[in-house]
């Protein structure tokens, strides 16, 4: 078996960008699939959630070479994001596969739900969705207790590195060692050509339209930037922001549990959307230095935006208009595609719990 995961590994490296590539088109793909044949929904999301384990496997491996090669020096340096994310995962073994748990849930959830659609009645599929729930909203619970601070989506890192510039030997990984002084090091590619004259910088053009202080701003430093990688989103400090957390993560599974029981009223939507408006309300204010807290929180309040795909909101008001814009683009030649696109996913959105989820 270990015979095996090295030869996939070496052939991951070997091959690393094309299957990047292969990745990225087959993921596209899959957004055309439902409605073309019989249980193509479930064909495109088995093959979605398997994409994405394979790359969430992919990238763990591509992490590790990357920390093993001393020699390897991003171009582009890594993302608040990726910096918090990996110094928890390295700090923390039980943060690091509670974060992995909860990323593989999310990946198959909606193809879960989808057999249990298939396989079993309403009610037993439902409690399947709220088990579903629970378990999430354990691991969610543990990381938050383990960092108390807000929880960031994805939990864990994302890849924001070139594979192109990765070792493609796992030997010459293996038995990379820090250059002596004697030794000179290995010019990039991209320096080699230093014959050809680099083109006038936009700042010395005549009729350039950017000042000196907005090309230094690019350049300065923040304060995130020379922050400690776990230290990027303050603690929780006061009973109020362990309440606004607390509710934004119990937020999913109340709503999956009355949903449960009352499926034809809005007190299920009505209750997710003021637990979601009592959660931003009582926590806290950022400061601007704080980027990545502020991004977090920037991402939840887009995400109200999915309450147009719930519930009454969705019957009564955003379905009717989206199906009167498909049947009327679907007239038009240069449009009609979207207009098949759009009803081809609009029954999936009225069966499936997961498309819309909060």
């Amino acid at each position: 078996m270990s015979m095996s995961i090295a030869r996939y590994e070496a052939f991951l490296l070997e091959n690393v960008s094309t299957i990047s590539s292969l990745e990225s088109s087959l993921r596209s793909i899959t957004w055309f699939l439902p409605g073309r044949f019989k249980d193509a929904e479930l064909a495109s999301e088995a093959l979605t959630s398997l994409l994405n384990v394979l790359s969430m496997y992919h990238d763990t491996l591509l992490a590790k070479i990357v920390e093993k090669d001393r020699n390897y020096r991003p171009l582009i340096p890594p993302s608040l994001h990726t910096r918090f994310t990996r110094a928890w995962s390295d700090k923390s073994d039980k943060y690091k596969w509670a974060a992995r748990a909860l990323q593989l849930i999310k990946f198959l959830e909606l193809v879960v739900e989808m057999s249990f659609r298939r396989k079993v009645s309403s009610k037993a599929r439902w409690r399947g969705v709220v088990l579903l729930e629970i378990v999430k909203t354990c691991l969610r619970f543990t990381l938050l207790f383990i960092t108390r601070k807000p929880l960031l989506s994805p939990p864990i890192p994302e890849r924001d590195f070139d594979p192109a510039s990765l070792p493609t030997s796992i030997d010459t990984v293996s038995q990379s060692h820090a250059p002596s002084p004697s030794e000179s090091p290995a010019i990039p590619e991209h320096f080699k050509n230093n014959r050809t004259p680099l083109p006038p910088h936009a700042l010395l053009s005549p009729q350039s339209e950017t000042t000196a202080e907005d090309y230094l701003l690019s350049k300065a430093m923040t304060t995130s930037t020379v922050r400690p990688s776990l230290s990027l989103v303050k603690s929780l400090s006061s009973p109020t922001d362990w309440i606004a957390e607390s509710i934004y993560i119990l937020r999913p599974l109340v709503y999956a549990t009355l949903l449960v029981s009352d499926r034809r009223s809005n007190r299920p939507l009505i209750t997710a959307l003021l637990m979601e408006l009592i959660s931003r309300n009582l926590r806290r204010t950022p400061s601007p230095s704080a980027v990545l807290e502020r991004t977090e929180y920037a991402r939840r309040d887009r995400d109200i935006l999915w309450y147009l795909l719930r519930g009454s909101i969705w019957q009564s008001y955003t379905r009717p208009k989206l199906e009167a814009f498909a049947s009327g683009a679907s007239r038009t030649p240069l449009f009609s595609l979207f207009g098949a696109f759009i009803q081809d996913w609009i029954p999936l959105i009225d069966e499936y719990y997961y498309y819309t989820a909060p």
